[in-house]
């Protein structure tokens, strides 16, 4: 028979919750509140930051946030809600995190939203086009765990004119420090005055990869534009432009990285028409290839 203290303990609490079909683990529920992705909520746990009715966690632990007090250096964390889904095209000069120690710009000031979003991958300040936020961990962690292989499509200008044994190459793959590296769909756009316009798509997201490859060959790229990441599409968005996706774009991400439950509605704020971003300040120097940003210049005065 047990005890009576101990089966009133806060860790016969955390037993019972684990066994309770409601309950979920906890980095699951803290992603999913928008506290960051599944692998930074381990670590809160880890830290020994989180607290399920007053007793330290430990990783692995479940609750039921329905039932049970969980909280985050000793604050109620907040109850899931409906997420929050942008999609913006990132323009050339800007960095793709929620803060730079350096002061550079950061994709975060084209977005005047309350709540924090965080970046989903990277794309680099050279580079443009495609950058999905969002406050849902879960989803987060789908699409840049390396085992999905996300596939993302990129328009890259390269110097030169490619033959097809070299674009052929980049099909078959090149070895990059040691290991293969391949655009899985390689099509040529257009050519002129010694540049070529190409699609490619990666499934993998290793660092200045598309860079990289069409380098390794002799065709530098003089230009990299992201427009697709699985499903969703960059669309009509220019240049410094965000937009929230649809309940649909949403489901479609979700189903295609093995999230089959559909997520709640996405969470929207309202904003006025003219509640643009910003592409530069008296302090900035004009983002590089902002096309677009001397209209929205214009229209401020």
């Amino acid at each position: 028979m047990i005890p009576a203290a101990v089966a009133e303990s806060p860790f016969s609490d955390i037993m019972s919750a684990m066994e309770n079909e409601n309950a979920e683990r906890l980095q699951k529920i803290l992603a999913n509140a928008g506290y960051g992705s599944r692998r930074a909520c381990e670590a809160m746990i880890e830290g020994g930051r989180v607290a399920v009715d007053g007793r330290i966690a430990q990783l692995g632990d479940k609750a039921d946030p329905a039932t049970q007090r969980i909280t985050l250096d000793g604050e109620p964390i907040r109850r899931p809600q409906g997420h929050t889904y942008v999609a913006l095209y990132k323009p050339r000069g800007y960095i793709t995190t929620t803060s730079d120690p350096e002061g550079r710009r950061t994709i975060m000031d084209l977005i005047p939203l309350p709540q924090r979003l965080y970046p989903v991958g990277r794309l680099d300040a050279d580079s443009e086009g495609l950058v999905l936020l969002t406050d849902d961990g879960e989803l987060t962690e789908r699409l840049t765990h390396p085992r999905y292989g996300h596939a993302r499509v990129y328009r890259v200008l390269v110097s030169g004119e490619p033959a097809e044994e070299t674009i052929d190459r980049w099909r078959r793959g090149i070895t990059l420090e040691d290991r293969k590296a391949n655009f899985s769909q390689v099509q040529v756009e257009r050519q002129e005055r010694g540049e070529t316009w190409l699609r490619v798509t990666v499934h993998e997201g290793r660092k200045h990869l598309v860079r990289r490859i069409v380098a390794a060959l002799g065709h530098p790229a003089q230009r990299l534009i992201r427009v697709e990441m699985g499903s969703l599409k960059l669309g009509d968005l220019t240049t410094g432009r965000w937009r929230y996706l649809t309940s649909g774009e949403v489901n479609a991400l979700r189903k295609e990285t093995g999230l089959t439950r559909p997520g709640p509605a996405p969470r929207r704020e309202l904003h006025s028409r003219n509640d643009r971003p910003r592409l530069e300040t008296p302090r900035q120097r004009k983002p590089a290839g902002g096309r677009g940003s001397s209209s929205q210049t214009r229209k401020r005065r």
